[in-house]
């Protein structure tokens, strides 16, 4: 009986799209990669007209990344040579989907994962052991316990290492003859020594740009990754339909049976857009919120009023419950917070409800519920 997930990996979510790839691949790839840099491109930014495979069937490849194309295109260069590639900005930014993209088209497997956090350990990164086995066997192989830097280098696979900077710093420089020599010294160990590692293996890390200062990578490991900042999206329209994407799919998968309204997906792009820019189409300043107006947040306040909706049974989206939702997200940071949104609704949208009317205006009247 297959296993049902609540979030399959990108391996097995986009897996007749990679098949479909690697079956008509002929491009130039490196050493153990199971698709040319070409194909991982395609993966990820999408085909212009659907691929017929050799058994006759015809596979979309959707465009996965909303962003810049060059970006991407560099990235993949980057793990084809012997640098890390390090995915920096703010936090919501698609940096995680990206890396977990490449990952799965590079490796075929995406789920190779650290973690960072304030309690991330060397062994948590590297490798750790069996105590029961090491007690009996002593420090022998089958009593290791790998961890996925250790995993990748053995299998000639992407570890990814996600919030590097949440990480201590010391524990981070553990990275640092890794990616220099591309060898783990196992000092407890004759029988394993030395792991080298195969064609293939790479490491992708993130970091958030509002982390800078927590733990800050030393000189040494950022010379030892190749550096490519993601921005959040500046196209209100691009926004809305990445918005609308992910809605879909995550409605798909939970079988919430309601369509997505593209309305409200552009009321909510256009929300989020001039919050985090401070300025609104007409050039009215708007007082900018402390908290994180990220795509990411955009898609978990349509997604929340969505299922409100579908769960108890009201016709359609509510603009009250919408405007609740978006309260939530932006003043988790800070109280202060409020003061913005209110600023905004009592000029932008006051504005937009006079002269548009229709969902603005519910929107509107639900300041109310801005308490």
């Amino acid at each position: 009986m297959e296993q049902k997930m609540i979030r399959p990996p990108v391996e097995v979510r986009y897996r007749e799209e990679l098949d479909a790839l690697a079956a008509l691949d002929s491009g130039r790839k490196p050493e153990n990669w199971v698709l040319s840099p070409k194909a991982v491109r395609t993966f990820i930014l999408g085909s212009a007209r659907p691929l017929r495979t050799p058994d006759g069937r015809q596979i979309e490849i959707r465009k996965k990344y909303f962003g810049n194309d060059a970006l991407v295109e560099r990235c993949i260069i980057t793990l084809a040579g012997s640098r890390g590639l390090m995915l920096v900005g703010e936090p919501g930014t698609a940096k995680t989907m990206l890396s977990e993209l490449l990952s799965a088209a590079i490796s075929g497997v995406s789920t190779n994962t650290v973690q960072g956090t304030a309690g991330t350990t060397e062994d948590m990164i590297k490798y750790s052991w069996n105590y029961a086995l090491l007690l009996a066997k002593g420090p022998v192989r089958e009593a290791l316990v790998p961890s996925p830097l250790y995993v990748g280098m053995s299998k000639g696979i992407i570890t990814r290492f996600e919030e590097i900077t949440r990480t201590p710093a010391e524990i981070q420089d553990c990275l640092i003859s890794v990616m220099s020599d591309k060898v783990l010294n196992i000092p407890e160990s004759e029988e394993e020594g030395l792991l080298f590692a195969r064609p293939g293996f790479n490491i992708i890390g993130t970091a958030n740009t509002r982390d800078k200062g927590v733990n800050e990578m030393s000189s040494a490991l950022k010379r030892r990754f190749n550096f490519e900042t993601v921005e959040p999206v500046k196209d209100i329209r691009l926004e809305k339909q990445i918005i609308m994407n992910e809605v879909e799919q995550s409605a798909l998968a939970d079988r919430i049976g309601m369509p997505v309204d593209t309305d409200v997906a552009e009321l909510l792009a256009t929300t989020y857009h001039e919050l985090r820019e401070g300025i609104s189409d007409v050039g009215v300043k708007i007082d900018k919120p402390a908290a994180v107006m990220s795509t990411a947040e955009a898609i978990s306040v349509y997604y929340q009023t969505l299922s409100n909706a579908w769960y108890y049974e009201q016709p359609g989206m509510s603009m009250a419950e919408l405007a609740q939702n978006l309260l939530n997200a932006v003043c988790k940071d800070s109280r202060d917070d409020l003061d913005k949104l209110k600023g905004y609704f009592n000029t932008v949208v006051r504005q937009r409800a006079e002269k548009v009317g229709g969902l603005w205006k519910d929107f509107y009247t639900a300041r109310k519920y801005l308490n």
